[in-house]
């Protein structure tokens, strides 16, 4: 597993890469193998660490989100997470995957099998617009996201609003 790790507002030491390769490997390379990249970005919160871990393997998206005094703590605490969402989507990964990676991983655990249920289809028009015009027309409707078509680009963007109170935009990658 190839490992990328980036630090804002601190410092990392040299033993917490090596601890982090080192704990990847040995909890999430039964699943993903060598193929697969990790990426961990730590962020120093006035007393805390909040870690970010992303795992890209085979066109999927894992990703874990940990706040902790400590950042070993918030590791193991993501690793964990992502353990579990191999758990409960085993069968759904399989199947999409067509391999039979997450099921030969974890036979220990029963299959909990979750049914999704849509319960609504919606359909809209999407006019052009700026960031900031979807993030206010988002807050005005009360929304936790909004898709709309990006002015600038023309390409179809969602703003949503991030546990930290803060925005992010998904965008298509070209």
């Amino acid at each position: 597993m190839k490992v990328q790790i980036t630090a804002k507002k601190m410092q990392l030491s040299p033993s917490f890469s090596e601890y982090a390769e080192e704990r990847l490997s040995a909890k999430l390379d039964k699943f993903f193998g060598s193929e697969a990249n990790a990426k961990i970005v730590l962020n120093a919160v006035k007393t805390k660490i909040i870690l970010e871990l992303t795992v890209e393997w085979g066109g999927m998206i894992f990703r874990a989100e940990q706040s902790a005094d400590d950042k070993n703590d918030a590791l193991d605490a993501c690793i964990d997470k992502i353990i579990r969402q191999i758990r409960k989507n085993k069968t759904r990964l399989a199947k999409q995957l067509r391999d039979n990676t997450f099921t030969d991983s974890i036979e220990s655990v029963p299959d909990e099998q979750v049914d999704y249920e849509v319960i609504k289809h919606k359909s809209f028009e999407l006019r052009p617009m700026s960031v900031e015009e979807a993030i206010l027309q988002m807050n005005m409707l009360s929304h936790e996201f909004f898709m709309f078509k990006n002015a600038e680009t023309g390409d179809v963007n969602v703003v949503y609003k991030r546990s930290d109170g803060n925005y992010a935009v998904l965008e298509p990658r070209k």
